[in-house]
């Protein structure tokens, strides 16, 4: 069983502390088969605009995840759970600073940031991403961290036509649970309180405007 609170996520949402997922924080395998090794970073994309880190359909995709979990704190969001608060916005802090805080509050939620990185996920993506633990949690690192998790999700299979628009947000709605799936509810509704935060038509039309054709 995957204990989870409100709008809390398998990989990246609004969730919780550490022991919410039962897997190594350091050994996290991909939640689709196949896809682990592949990151934005890694590979060729076959839109020039999907390059920009800050710009174009990428970037889109990732507010409209944002809109679903963080609310309007954005990069500074704290899981709304969390009676302990970190010591400052969480774009001041370094990931070490951060860590920190999640060893010193143990028992309550810690999803952190506009995509609501659980500590398990956190550490995973820093670990791949070799980002050393004096780096600021700024947006563009959190923007680096969630692209992992998109390319994990299918994107370079979607953008080159591999995958279907549909099959795509299903596997974006297993891993932010403010995402709906196509039967219009979380993928983990009614799980410890879990409900999608948007309408599929929503989600659906935002994602055609987004990823047109």
């Amino acid at each position: 069983a995957l204990p989870m609170l409100k709008r809390a996520s398998l990989l990246g949402a609004s969730a919780a502390q550490a022991p919410l997922v039962p897997r190594s924080a350091r050994a996290s395998p991909s939640l689709f088969s196949g896809t682990s090794g592949k990151s934005l970073f890694a590979q060729p994309t076959p839109r020039a605009a999907l390059t920009g880190p800050r710009v174009g359909p990428v970037a889109a995709l990732r507010s409209l995840i944002a809109q679903a979990e963080a609310g309007a704190k954005g990069y500074d969001a704290v899981q709304y759970g969390a009676d302990i608060l970190p010591d400052g916005p969480p774009t001041s802090l370094t990931l070490q600073e951060i860590y920190d805080w999640i060893d010193a509050t143990p028992g309550q939620p810690h999803a952190i940031g506009r995509y609501q990185f659980i500590p398990p996920t956190l550490r995973r993506l820093v670990d791949r991403l070799d980002v050393p633990l004096t780096a600021r949690f700024t947006p563009r690192l959190q923007d680096r961290l969630a692209d992992v998790l998109l390319a994990e999700a299918g994107l370079h299979r979607f953008v080159s036509g591999e995958m279907e628009r549909h099959s795509f947000m299903n596997n974006l709605a297993k891993i932010w649970a403010g995402l709906p799936n196509d039967t219009g509810k979380s993928h983990y509704h009614g799980y410890a309180g879990n409900k999608a935060t948007m309408t599929w038509a929503h989600f659906n039309s935002q994602m055609a405007q987004i990823f047109p054709g």
